[in-house]
């Protein structure tokens, strides 16, 4: 569990609080930039790979090369924009969704990014709260009937700004052909940017978890980190999360930034994917390959 954690951690990163409106919003008017810690790497990461990041790779990065990790979580489409818009500064960026990569890409983007490897995915589930007085329906209807009943508080992810708010949208659109349920997804979800649902995606495991929120929408990797009774969609309507991992354009420590791809694609940051619940993909490049570092372009050959 890490709800108490994140929020606080989430506070220290920008989360306006109510006391700090008027210093916050000066503040947030200008960019923010990665501290000057010799051999820091600031990696922006999709929000579903907290855990992962802050107690797994961060920590096993750190220690295997000297450098010092420093995260920042949010949705991957978000992020895109922070960093298009010179808002939020990295060396290493972790999208939940290749497509995001492409607002990154050329001129008009800002060549801000000109090559991404795709390496895991985990697919889309329903997690629930198990003390949650719908709990035990979970067992004994289905899924998509419970999320009607009356009552029931869900959550899920803005899908202008993170893949995952725009799959669980895929997801519950397909679930009305596949289970002949006409209107379903307006049902269960409202609009598509309901603000009793819509939440930030680095706090809606916390709010499961402390009883804000009986069930939510959420990838498989996140469910299994912090042990979340989940059900499992049926293939066919699934959607999943592909990942994906690049330097980017001027990254203020280049070399740190190398070292941390390298590490998270090889065997030792492979092994800690699989751990954390992640499915592991074939490294693939996409984009300009010619850009790609030899030692993580020669990571990529080895594992064809």
């Amino acid at each position: 569990m890490y709800s108490d954690y994140e929020l606080t951690r989430s506070v220290r990163k920008g989360l306006l609080l109510p006391a700090a409106i008027l210093v916050a919003t000066t503040l947030s008017l200008l960019p923010v930039k990665p501290a000057n810690a010799a051999g820091s790497v600031n990696v922006l990461y999709a929000g579903s790979l907290v855990n992962l990041m802050e107690h797994g790779v961060g920590p096993a990065f750190d220690k295997a090369t000297g450098n010092q990790f420093q995260g920042y979580a949010g949705g991957s489409a978000g992020l895109a924009n922070q960093i298009k818009g010179k808002l939020r500064h990295g060396d290493v960026f972790i999208s939940a969704s290749p497509k995001v990569n492409t607002n990154l890409i050329g001129a008009a983007n800002g060549n801000w990014v000109s090559w991404y490897i795709t390496f895991a995915e985990s697919r889309l589930v329903i997690g629930y709260n198990a003390s949650s007085k719908f709990a035990a329906d979970f067992k004994t209807k289905p899924w998509y009937q419970v999320l009607l009943e009356p009552g029931i508080k869900i959550g899920r992810t803005d899908p202008k700004l993170d893949p995952k708010g725009a799959l669980t949208l895929t997801l519950m659109k397909q679930a009305e052909t596949f289970y002949k349920s006409p209107g379903l997804a307006e049902k269960v979800l409202g609009a598509p940017e309901n603000p009793a649902q819509v939440l930030p995606e680095e706090t809606l495991i916390g709010r499961l978890q402390s009883g804000q929120l009986d069930v939510g929408f959420f990838y498989s990797t996140e469910t299994s980190d912090a042990k979340i009774p989940a059900l499992s969609l049926p293939p066919q309507i699934a959607p999943k999360a592909v990942y994906t991992v690049t330097i980017l354009h001027d990254a203020p420590n280049a070399a740190g930034a190398d070292q941390f791809v390298a590490y998270l694609l090889g065997s030792d940051g492979q092994n800690l994917l699989k751990q954390h619940g992640l499915t592991l993909q074939k490294l693939a490049v996409s984009g300009d390959a010619s850009a790609v570092p030899s030692d993580i372009k020669a990571i990529v050959d080895k594992a064809k």
